[in-house]
């Protein structure tokens, strides 16, 4: 503990520029914030400070200790917050957002299910097909379907879903069932403009990718819609694989050109504090992740 009350010390001095300005933020004597900087010095072997009647400046030494000595002064405070914050147990107000379907279908679930775990714990849930800023909303935690740009969030994976082409069985019997991407243009389409720009569906075979621009028979401005329209053998629709998931285990709907999937599209919990977050937060995080990777297979329809 002497090393980190020397290192505080110093630092202290070397922001605050003297003795007394030091000794009074450290709550100590300038006597005693002088001994410790004497004894830093003379267990480095260098003078770090020079010393005059009006300031107090850094020598090169001392220059080239501060910066390291200001980093591990704050991983020792955010350690012990850390530590501290780790024996709180989770309370107040919890705002989450993800996607509509998603967040019906997964994430009202579980978070039910962490309401019943800790009582003190309140939520409110906004689900939206867009992604929406945490800061600018005041949301604590939010998750995300699809590649992350940058940024100072902090990311969680919690699972992955795939882009599926779907169709009921009695659409196939009457219309026959697409052998590749290309016999689409030949089927009735349904297209989801909610969730893409344009009408062009991207396919993968070994090292081919192919963008196969498709003219819809019916466009509708949500996914339910797509989705429901297929229920019904209207046409072709394309989904995230969580969407359709039930629909495929029971039948209702059947997964067309298997062999020409995309890439799986990443699933992650997002917040902005770090390891200073909210007993709220990072509990949820942790509650949230060991659920939704049970929801694994489900969530990939397989």
């Amino acid at each position: 503990m002497d090393r980190f009350r020397e290192l505080a010390a110093f630092v202290a001095v070397a922001e605050e520029g003297a003795f007394n300005a030091a000794a009074r933020r450290l709550g100590s004597s300038p006597p005693a914030v002088t001994r410790l900087i004497t004894g830093l010095e003379a267990r480095l072997g260098a003078r770090l400070l020079t010393r005059t009647t009006r300031k107090v400046t850094l020598t090169e030494a001392g220059q080239r200790l501060r910066e390291d000595a200001q980093r591990i002064l704050a991983d020792l405070e955010e350690a012990e917050s850390t530590v501290a914050g780790s024996q709180a147990a989770p309370s107040g107000h919890l705002r989450v957002t993800a996607p509509v379907l998603f967040g019906q279908r997964f994430v009202a679930p579980v978070l039910r299910a962490f309401l019943d775990a800790y009582p003190a714990v309140t939520a409110s849930a906004l689900f939206l097909d867009r992604n929406v800023s945490l800061l600018d909303e005041g949301l604590d935690v939010a998750l995300r379907i699809g590649d992350l740009p940058d940024s100072s969030l902090i990311a969680r994976r919690v699972g992955a879903v795939r882009r599926v082409v779907v169709a009921a069985p009695d659409y196939l019997k009457r219309h026959g069932t697409p052998a590749a991407p290309a016999a689409l243009r030949d089927h009735r389409v349904i297209f989801p403009a909610s969730v893409d720009d344009a009408p062009v569906w991207g396919f993968v075979k070994g090292n081919d990718q192919q963008n196969l621009r498709l003219a819809p028979a019916l466009t509708v401005n949500t996914m339910q819609a797509s989705i429901d329209a297929a229920l019904e053998g209207w046409g072709v629709t394309r989904a995230l694989s969580y969407q359709v998931a039930d629909a495929l285990a029971e039948g209702q709907l059947v997964e067309l050109l298997a062999g020409h999937d995309e890439a799986e599209m990443p699933i992650h919990l997002l917040h902005a504090e770090g390891r200073r977050a909210a007993a709220k937060i990072r509990s949820f995080i942790d509650f949230a992740a060991e659920r939704l990777h049970r929801e694994g297979d489900r969530l990939l329809a397989r």
